[in-house]
């Protein structure tokens, strides 16, 4: 089973984009969490899931186009100076879930605007369907597909060769 943990603060626009996806995405072999501002409180249940791939999904200001998307190596993830636990520990986080989980990205979405009171943007909407769309290519049998089905593993990882920088 594959696992996402939707991270942000659900008052502030573009940054609502981890918590609103985990809430609405629903697909075979997948399993979501809502972290919102405090994910490390559902690092118990990931555990007791047992996911092989974990998403970590949040807004991410990444110089780019509204709606980007992008897999972020953990070690270049810094904080924004913005208050909040998952801002300056989200690299730290995803460390620690790596160490039971064989498998964790962190994907980021580029917002327009994490201004209180925003909803979310257009492009960031339009880039949330973007990757439900992806995950829901990629299925629940991301790390042992059956041996007649070679081909959506090849495929898997090229969508995530597609999100790479």
């Amino acid at each position: 089973m594959n696992g996402l943990l939707g991270v942000g603060n659900p008052r502030l626009g573009d940054d609502a984009l981890g918590p609103v996806f985990a809430r609405a995405f629903r697909a075979d072999g997948w399993r979501c969490w809502n972290g919102s501002i405090a994910p490390e409180n559902v690092v118990s249940p990931i555990r007791r899931a047992g996911v092989s791939l974990l998403v970590l999904l949040d807004a991410a200001e990444m110089d780019l186009e509204p709606g980007a998307i992008r897999v972020l190596p953990p070690d270049r993830l810094v904080s924004t100076g913005g208050f909040g636990t998952h801002a300056p520990s989200l690299a730290g986080l995803a460390g620690y879930l790596a160490t039971f989980i064989p498998d964790v990205r962190v994907v980021g979405i580029q917002p327009l605007s994490c201004r209180p009171g925003d909803r979310l943007s257009p492009p960031v909407r339009a880039a949330l369907k973007r990757l439900g769309t992806m995950l829901k290519e990629i299925g629940g049998e991301r790390h042992v597909p059956p041996p007649d089905n070679a081909r959506l593993q090849l495929g898997a990882d090229a969508l995530w060769r597609a999100l790479l920088p």
